[in-house]
């Protein structure tokens, strides 16, 4: 079966949806069905060959006329209204929610509202105002702080753009565990977001070190050095370097590259730094 990747924010997620007999190139406009209603996304990249799956993949209508195009920019127009109407509603309300973004499907029938907060929110009551002024569906959503921030945009602690605003399409689990293994400053200051939450590029070299550190001793490691059997204290798998402390009565350390020093088997008992 032969699909296309449509995306329906320049930085969203892609989903799959059958190409069928129409000739799409990247950038095309197209118009398909979701769960929510028609929509417009934008082809991305090529077609693909994928094996027949038990899971559904809907087709894609028809490639975006002059008419869907008028009804998508007037869309966009309305919704930031919506926006700033829905702003002032929460306010009147004393609700404790961060208005996001606003978006209506193309056949205007559905209007979505995305919000931030930090606990569960009670929206019954501004569901029904808004209902009363724009007569349509409404679903409010709530998304975590990561996505509060793709909204938002901003700048990182590397001076840059925040990824997420730029090319990160969804968001990859983050854990502590990689920035130990990259010997990151565990200050929660350092290795987090302009979102509060882990920096999303503390992935981008987790595969790589994971990799560096199979054949490298970790802190606790007890290694022969040139001057006898020491503990690993550091480790620096990227530069193949090590801090070490020799064992017995000595407080005597040492640097070396991992080619100067052999691992021991440490499932023996070699005592006590």
């Amino acid at each position: 079966m032969e699909v296309i990747r449509i995306a329906f924010k320049k930085v969203g997620k892609r989903y799959f949806f059958k190409k069928g007999n129409l000739n799409l190139e990247a950038g095309d406009k197209v118009v398909v069905e979701t769960i929510r209603g028609l929509e417009l996304g934008t082809v991305v990249g090529k077609p693909i060959e994928i094996e027949n799956t038990e899971l559904e993949v809907k087709p894609v209508i028809r490639l975006a006329t002059d008419e869907d195009l008028a009804k998508y920019a007037k869309n966009l127009d309305e919704a930031t209204t919506v926006i700033q109407r829905t702003k002032e509603e929460v306010k009147k309300l004393n609700l404790d929610m961060k208005v996001l973004e606003a978006e209506f499907t193309l056949d205007h029938l559905k209007l979505i509202i995305y919000f931030e907060a930090e606990g569960r929110i009670d929206f019954r009551e501004l569901v029904r105002h808004l209902a009363e002024i724009y007569h349509l569906r409404i679903e409010l959503r709530q998304v975590g702080s990561r996505d509060g921030t793709k909204v938002f945009g901003g700048i990182g602690p590397c001076g840059l753009v925040v990824c997420c605003n730029t090319f990160i399409t969804e968001f990859d689990t983050i854990t502590v565990k990689m920035a130990k293994n990259q010997n990151l400053a565990l200050n929660p200051a350092k290795i987090s977001g302009n979102c509060g939450k882990l920096l999303c590029c503390i992935a981008y070299e987790d595969e790589v070190y994971k990799e560096l550190r199979k054949n490298f001793p970790n802190p606790g490691d007890i290694v022969e050095a040139p001057e006898g059997l020491a503990k690993v204290l550091t480790s620096d798998p990227l530069n193949r370097n090590m801090k070490v402390k020799y064992l017995g009565e000595t407080d005597k350390f040492g640097f070396y590259n991992i080619d100067e020093v052999k691992l021991k088997d440490n499932g023996e008992d070699n005592g006590d730094c």
